[in-house]
């Protein structure tokens, strides 16, 4: 697995064009805010609409998140790709949170993601790899010339595999309250 040359890319604050446990993904670092300009400039996208991003587990979870409500843990848990909208995370680049604070945040099992968590030990933002508007591309041959070429560097992995459906996306209020965003 190209492990290492992606944590290159990342750690020199660069995009990179990955696959991700859902779909192919453009992402960077979460906590730089250039990569996250970057990525909204690429996908034409406002920044009003938030990216989301991956972390290892709940103990890099919880580096970034003074109180996550006990709901969300079995939700990161689930066999589904799933997607939980936390509050007031700390250390993520301010151009990646929602206008209430939020964040957006999987865990995924791919062993891929897993492999470069654990070696970046950073967040790493992951949003479809398309323009806005646009659908998401199910196999790395749908994905547009202009993100393929407007990514840094693109990851050699499953590029002729079919990915999964999005994740579901679920809010955890601060209470425990779950709000369905997308099932």
């Amino acid at each position: 697995m190209p492990v290492q040359e992606t944590v290159i890319a990342l750690k020199s604050r660069k995009t990179i064009l990955f696959p991700t446990d859902t779909v192919w993904g453009i992402g960077g670092d979460a906590t730089q805010s250039s990569v996250v300009s970057a990525i909204y400039d690429l996908k034409q996208r406002e920044e009003s609409k938030t990216l989301l991003c991956l972390m290892k587990d709940t103990a890099m979870l919880s580096m970034y998140f003074d109180e996550i409500p006990k709901e969300a843990f079995a939700l990161f848990e689930a066999d589904r790709p799933t997607t939980v909208i936390l509050d007031h995370p700390k250390g993520i680049a301010q151009n990646m949170l929602a206008a209430d604070k939020s964040l957006a945040v999987r865990i995924p099992k791919d062993p891929f993601c897993q492999a470069l968590l654990a070696v970046f030990q950073r967040p790493i933002i992951a949003t479809s790899a398309n323009s806005s508007g646009q659908p998401s591309p199910e196999e790395y041959r749908q994905i547009e010339k202009t993100v393929l070429e407007g990514v840094d560097y693109v990851v050699p992995l499953k590029q002729t595999e079919k990915m999964v459906q999005p994740s579901r996306i679920l809010k955890v209020s601060a209470q425990g309250n779950i709000t369905v965003i997308r099932d």
